[in-house]
């Protein structure tokens, strides 16, 4: 019958909810595919959901739907699950007939308040972790109940998937060769699968029959919805459509299906043979879903609810046919407690009762013992990035440490995080944003090309190739062994052209046979030779290699999959060492270091190196920096790091005696400062710097009172704080000193004067101070402010303003200070120094943190009459203020901005980046401004009433943490997220930025 027929509207449901139930109310449809569901909000209050049955629906099925529901409500107290409510005559199944005579079942149930699993994002772990128990907790509850409908023939029963061969010839070419694979694969399965648990379960845990909490922080689920489709049938189809559903649209969606097999095991225990069949329950979840869509196209194209997930089942099933199914096996088996690989305890009893000497693998080096070798992320023996990038200098430091230890081979790595994997070809994007394979799987014995490779025991080649897969091991041979009903394989990585090719596919070795000799440099990409030995208890499907580097947040399924080949050397110093867990390092920072220190994020990060625009920390994961404009020109630069090193070897003392380094420093730094600015103080810090400038005031004009900007911030020392109204106007701070000034800030956006045209306001507020020293009878020593005030929320300075609050300053013989210690050294981009944007001169300038590139060092410039001014007699001495190594590092910071034109690269990224963070501005009206220069950007979140949101901006930095991106927030109200990254912050980071930006502030709580 043609849908139009069949249809009910929301007037009639109204009338239904009076007529048969007493109840009145208003209507609004629901989603369903064969009910016409309805929610009723009864004029008293409550909430009921109404269901409309199509005409000559059987009644036997809607009995099973509402015995399932009363079972349900009596044996699952702790459960939320619709109650069924009975008709104006007690029956718990009412009837109607419609405008065309057909006679319509009518059920109503009690409404469950929350939100639908569709609408809500984010969707994060711990939500689906509930979504798994909701459905195991149901499951366990519904054990006992039957019924004969239960047993019904039903196209979306998973074990009834067969029928869908019928209709192949759907499907076209890519789609048509997923669809059959998944299907004989099914068929494949039956014996075992036939066997596993049987009972009656929910069966329909999709996205709009699931009901979440409305906590937008932690949500969790509610209930699951609809018992239309309950069947009887395996009990693991009940999981497999609850992860069918839950993990569409997720860039890994076996990563995402975790949570959910943790919490359905945790509230019903799976059995180990029903997790083999789950990779495939959930293919043929899916492979129903699009065939029920193809036929619906063609039956009913106007119910648009019959196509609501079928294009997003075909981006999972095409997903889901690329991940192999024994590693999907495997990663379910991890997620409920079991060891991932069914044969790992088998393995490790058999290794335990077997050990095998080096000398067996290496009879030619005569050795036993080792020395270990660390390569990971936090060795400081693996230096620079620069440096084990450097293959030549990398082998000399191997030969060398090899020399100092003649008599052991350099080996480890086993589930070491390296940091060697530097191609994108290691990355991949994740559910939580970029991830890198940097977990090694092997062990590495590092010895000289055409050492002799034996075989320890006997195997079977199954892989013997060159420059296998990306080209990761150079010649490959993988050998197949069977011990004692289970089988192994033993991976020989880096190995000669000749010894790969010299083996047939199948040929066998005996224990003792040679495999082949260690490849030279230029077999193996140019790597030092060295063997990377594996074990493994699984193929997963691969021919000509295997994965020798895993990702971090695998490496519990991988120590299965690759046991440790130590089990078989019990080699002293190959046992691997046992790292400082962060839980730890925090105890004790709490117990001994200063209680006001803090720490960023919720969750802390441990970081270990630093490389660029990235920060890593010890696991391998990298971050991109978008807030450490310490690291000015990149972290850990390489020219940086050699200045420091080489000057480092040589001296490193004090400024009284003579040397050329800080005569360079000054002369990089004079070059890009105007000439009236022509003497130089060396300093560590900028807090220093900031404390000499105001005493080169007090030297200079005999005054003390210093006018500042309200929420300024210019250091840490006594003198500092007492300018700093971010410090002493804050928590624990006390107020203005009685020689400091603070005018209001110079916020254009949501300051005391607003919009365009506010440079003179704000000039007057700074007269007005002026003016209040003066009453006092009291001179004004000096006016201090960033060019952008950072603390302050990354605010621009009004046009204008500055070259008139400079005026105003001067005429009352008062001095200008301009801070850069935030913005200086090319941040700006247009311009080298941030006073240069307003067109003036300062009389002392502050540098700061971008001078050493993370190393303390900062200077003062001034000019002629002011230092000599401050040379009164009292002299100036800094015991490491301008010494040797701090200028060498500084004047190659200095050049190296000039060298890779990063100012001119920093004007071209943040225009970029501005021009698309005022995009977002339109998309999202709670940004309410953009602003800054070059590469030090702020956005502002506030609501329609101009009322700041600290907390939503301090959940977008925490959450685009957790996809690996580092972001601060900042300001009086703490409601600026500042952007202020290396300069060598790159268009394309800049992109992955906005792209996460727009994916965290459409997630609910962004919303509210």
């Amino acid at each position: 019958m043609e849908y139009s027929k069949i249809r009910i509207i929301a007037d009639q449901a109204v009338k239904i909810a009076a007529e048969n139930f007493n109840v009145q109310g208003t209507a609004n449809p629901l989603p369903g595919e064969i009910d016409f569901n309805f929610k009723i909000d009864a004029s008293d209050g409550q909430q009921y959901i109404l269901k409309v049955s199509r005409p000559n629906e059987n009644e036997d099925y809607l009995d099973f739907q509402q015995k399932l529901l009363l079972y349900a409500s009596e044996h699952a107290k702790d459960l939320t699950s619709p109650q069924v409510v009975p008709d104006r005559r007690g029956n718990l199944i009412s009837e109607i007939r419609d405008d065309y005579g057909q006679i319509r079942k009518v059920r109503l149930l009690s409404w469950i308040s929350g939100r639908v699993w569709s609408g809500v994002n984010p969707q994060l772990d711990d939500l689906r972790y509930s979504l798994g128990e909701q459905c195991g907790r149901l499951t366990k509850a519904l054990q006992g109940f039957d019924h004969p409908e239960a047993h019904r023939e039903f196209v979306w029963d998973i074990s009834q998937g067969n029928w869908t061969t019928e209709y192949l010839d759907l499907f076209k070419n890519g789609d048509k060769e997923v669809i059959s694979y998944f299907q004989n694969q099914f068929k494949e399965s039956q014996p075992g699968y036939s066997k596993l648990r049987k009972a009656v379960v929910h069966n329909d845990a999709n996205d709009n029959n699931v009901i979440v909490s409305g906590d937008l922080i932690d949500p969790h689920v509610i209930s699951a919805i609809d018992f239309g489709d309950s069947v009887h049938t395996q009990i693991i189809n009940d999981l497999a459509v609850a992860c069918a559903y839950a993990i569409m649209g997720h860039n890994d969606p076996l990563e995402a299906a975790m949570p959910i097999v943790q919490g359905y095991h945790h509230a019903f225990p799976l059995e180990e043979t029903e997790l083999e069949h789950l990779y495939m329950a959930i293919a043929m979840r899916l492979v129903i879903s699009v065939t029920k869509s193809a036929i619906n196209k063609k039956e009913e194209p106007d119910n648009s609810y019959l196509l609501i997930s079928e294009e997003p089942a075909w981006e999972l099933l095409r997903k889901w046919r690329d991940i192999n199914a024994d590693f999907a096996h495997f990663s379910f088996r991890g997620a409920c407690g079991y060891t991932a690989h069914p044969k790992e305890e088998e393995f490790l009893a058999w290794a335990k009762k077997h050990s095998f000497s080096l000398d067996k693998l290496f009879p030619s080096v005569g050795s036993n013992t080792v020395y270990p070798l660390d390569l990971s992320v936090s060795s400081k023996w693996l230096g620079h990035e620069k440096d084990f990038n450097d293959l030549d200098y990398f082998q000399y430091r191997l030969n060398k440490l090899q020399g100092e230890h003649p008599s052991k081979i350099l080996a480890g790595g086993y589930l070491e995080p390296r940091p060697l994997y530097t191609t994108t070809s290691y990355d991949k994007i994740g559910n939580k944003g970029r991830e890198s394979r940097s977990i090694h799987l092997g062990v590495d014995f590092w010895l000289p090309a055409a050492t002799a490779v034996h075989a320890l025991f006997d195997g079977e080649v199954v892989t013997a190739v060159n420059d296998a897969g990306d080209k990761e091991y150079g010649g490959l041979v993988i050998l197949r062994h069977r011990e004692e009903g289970f089988e192994f394989y033993t991976l020989y990585g880096h190995l000669s052209v000749g010894s790969a090719i010299r083996h047939k596919l199948g040929a066998h070795l005996r224990a003792g046979d040679e495999i082949g000799v260690l490849g030279s440099c230029a077999e193996n990409g140019n790597w030092a030779p060295h063997l990377h030995f594996q074990i493994m208890l699984s193929m997963l499907e691969f021919k000509i290699d295997f994965p020798g580097v895993g990702y971090y947040s695998q490496t519990h399924l991988w120590k299965s999959l690759c046991p440790d080949p130590n089990l078989l050397f019990q080699a002293k110093g190959l046992e691997g060492r046992q790292a400082t867990s962060n839980a730890d390092i925090l105890e004790y920072r709490n117990q001994h270091l200063g209680k006001s220190l803090s720490l960023q994020y919720k969750v802390p990060i441990k970081m270990v190196r630093g490389a660029g625009q990235y920060l890593m920390d010890q696991y391998g994961r990298k971050y991109l920096d978008t807030v450490n404009n310490v690291a000015h020109v990149g972290h850990e630069h390489p020219e940086v790091v050699r200045a420091g090193q080489e000057q480092m070897a040589l001296i490193n003392t004090n400024s009284r005696y003579l040397h050329e380094n800080i005569n360079e420093l000054a002369k990089e730094l004079l070059e890009t400062l105007p000439p009236e600015l022509s003497v130089l103080h060396f300093v560590n810090s900028g807090s220093e710097a900031n404390e000499l400038a105001i005493r080169m005031v007090k030297a200079a004009t005999g005054q003390r009172d210093i006018i500042a900007s309200e929420v300024g911030y210019h250091g840490n020392t006594n003198m500092c704080i007492d300018i700093s109204s971010y410090k002493f106007d804050g928590k624990g701070g006390q107020g203005a000193p009685e020689h400091t000034h603070i005018f209001p800030l110079p916020d254009a956006f949501r300051g005391k004067y607003r919009g365009e045209n506010t440079g003179e306001q704000y000039a007057l507020e700074v007269k007005k101070q002026m003016d209040i020293i003066l009453d006092k009878g009291r001179g004004v020593g000096a006016f201090i402010i960033e060019p952008i005030i950072s603390c302050g929320g990354q605010i621009e300075l009004p046009e204008g303003f500055l070259a008139k609050a400079y005026q105003y300053v001067r005429e009352a013989g008062g001095l200008c200070i301009s801070d850069e210690v935030q913005v200086g050294c090319g941040r700006m981009g247009t311009t080298f120094w941030g006073f240069q944007l307003h067109g003036v001169v300062p009389d002392i300038v502050t540098v700061g943190k971008p001078l050493g590139n993370g190393h303390p060092l900062a200077a003062v410039a001034c000019t002629q009459e002011v230092a000599e001014r401050f040379a009164n007699g009292m002299e100036y001495f800094n015991t490491f203020g301008g010494n040797p190594v701090s200028c060498a590092i500084g004047t190659e910071v200095m050049r190296v901005v000039k060298r890779e034109k990063l100012q001119e690269h920093a004007l071209a990224v943040g225009t970029y980046l501005k021009k698309e963070l005022r995009i977002l501005v339109r998309e999202f009206p709670i940004i309410g401004d953009v602003r800054g220069q070059g590469l030090f950007l702020g956005l502002e979140l506030v609501d329609e009433n101009m009322e700041p949101l600290a907390e939503k901006t301090d959940y977008l930095a925490n959450r685009m943490k957790d996809h690996g991106i580092l972001m601060s927030t900042d300001g009086p109200d703490h409601n600026v997220l500042k952007i202020k990254p290396p300069m060598v912050f790159t268009q394309e980071n800049a992109s992955e930025l906005i792209f996460y930006l727009r994916k965290i502030l459409g997630e609910d709580f962004m919303k509210l």
